[in-house]
């Protein structure tokens, strides 16, 4: 028997040996807070934003809130402002739509996360908000942090 050969028998010995993983052994899903730019559109009231939000974090959130930029399509900071998303219930999607007054949807041409302004609920590191966002987009617009 060469020395591979019994290498395998050993590693194959030593698997066998230990059995299956537990359920319970394998890695949880990740924390997440899922923030997702769904829609942009021009309405009476200035440039809509629309978002889809799921909380994922482990807890309820009590306030989620969150300073954003806004480049025109030059890549010039137009304005900074506050999109409070209130409370996010654990494993609830919510859809939120905020007006932004006098600004153009046209004009506009990335959405910067700042940072989060508000993180809070029972357990929730104020840091959470932004350590563990991820976000998506489904418009032309780029958006993340």
């Amino acid at each position: 028997m060469n020395l591979t050969t019994s290498l395998r028998l050993l590693t194959s010995a030593l698997a066998m040996s230990l059995g299956p993983v537990p359920a319970c052994a394998q890695s949880a899903p990740a924390p997440a807070l899922n923030l997702e730019l769904n829609a942009v559109q021009p309405s009476d009231k200035g440039c809509r934003l629309t978002f889809v939000v799921s909380n994922a974090l482990g807890a309820d959130l009590s306030k989620a809130a969150f300073e954003i930029a806004l480049f025109n399509e030059s890549g010039v900071v137009d304005r900074l402002t506050v999109l409070d998303f209130k409370d996010l219930p654990l494993g609830k999607t919510k859809v939120t739509r905020f007006y932004l007054a006098g600004a153009e949807c046209g004009k506009l041409g990335r959405v910067l996360i700042n940072s989060a302004t508000e993180c809070a609920g029972t357990g929730v590191e104020p840091t959470a908000c932004m350590r563990d966002l991820k976000t998506s987009t489904k418009t032309a617009i780029a958006f993340g942090v």
